[in-house]
């Protein structure tokens, strides 16, 4: 097995598509880079009607669930329509699936007719990741069945055993995806609230973690749906704590949400003149205004013009 980070193939996308300013998707078979994703929509496997409306919905990203949101008598056919439906050409939202557990006999039913379904997600959402072998096991296998056509990883982190391991998730996942906070089951393990004080340390630790692989970082979705004063004012925190984007569970959520993870003109027109300062000087030390721009600057910088619709 190869080492936590090192990277097999190149990294995978999606086209972009330009309408009047709203920034979506069309799966290829040969990935781009990506944009960073501010919103993340969920859809219950087992509502294909909502598929399309999902993808049309705003949010940047649209996760089809076959874990949570699926009954276990339904998982079959929520599979089937799932990747029925990943498998057609598609423009809207990058979607992916969140499989169920790698440990359990229907996630290895989930892997199996992925392989085989001719599916192609924006990406593969992993419940219940336990550490970084696990991870690079599944992209390994992933790697020889579509080698550079691989789907990016997105890990969910939801337990106190697999917080210590984020910053080797993130060094297997790297620039191609991300790590999301389970945010419901890390809560109920250790005995806390769903609320601020309660998932503190495993945002600020997902944060720090995500950082180190260079990956995405995305938090859990907030729960109260009717809300919005109580989502924006978190959602404010949950930015400013570092973290590139955040899950939603209604489309209601998806607008507050992009509008706060959108940089504003002054944060990218200062974003793209470091790049280019950086850029001119070759990849070395750039001095922009009497002021260095060093590499930690430069990444600040890409993630500013990654967060940039429009």
């Amino acid at each position: 097995m190869r080492q936590p980070g090192e990277r097999v193939g190149a990294p995978p996308a999606v086209k972009p598509i330009d309408r009047g300013g709203w920034r979506g998707y069309f799966v290829r078979t040969k990935w781009e880079p990506l944009l960073v994703y501010r919103s993340l929509l969920f859809v219950p496997g087992s509502r294909p009607d909502r598929f399309e409306k999902a993808a049309h919905s705003g949010a940047d990203a649209v996760c089809i669930d076959l874990e949570d949101a699926v009954a276990p008598d339904a998982k079959d056919d929520a599979r089937a329509a799932t990747f029925k439906y990943l498998a057609r050409p598609r423009e809207g939202a990058a979607t992916g699936f969140r499989m169920n557990p790698m440990s359990t006999m229907v996630g290895h039913r989930d892997l199996v007719a992925f392989v085989d379904s001719g599916a192609m997600p924006a990406f593969l959402m992993v419940p219940k990741a336990s550490g970084e072998d696990e991870i690079a096991l599944l992209d390994d296998a992933l790697a020889e069945a579509f080698g550079d056509d691989r789907p990016p990883l997105w890990p969910l982190v939801e337990t106190p055993s697999a917080l210590p391991r984020v910053a080797g998730v993130a060094k297997v996942v790297g620039a191609r995806g991300g790590i999301m906070l389970g945010g419901a089951d890390f809560a109920a393990t250790i005995g806390a609230m769903m609320d601020w004080d309660g998932l503190y340390m495993a945002r600020a630790s997902i944060v720090a973690g995500a950082s180190q692989g260079g990956c995405q970082s995305m938090d859990v979705p907030y729960l109260n749906v009717k809300d919005d004063e109580g989502l924006r004012a978190e959602t404010l925190r949950v930015r400013s704590m570092g973290f590139t984007g955040r899950a939603c569970i209604h489309p209601a959520q998806v607008a507050i949400i992009n509008e706060i993870f959108s940089p504003s003109e002054e944060d990218v027109s200062k974003a793209e003149r470091i790049a280019a300062a950086y850029a001119e000087a070759g990849g070395g030390v750039a001095l922009l205004d009497g002021k260095l721009v060093e590499r930690p600057v430069l990444l600040a910088a890409q993630r500013t013009l990654a967060a940039k619709r429009g």
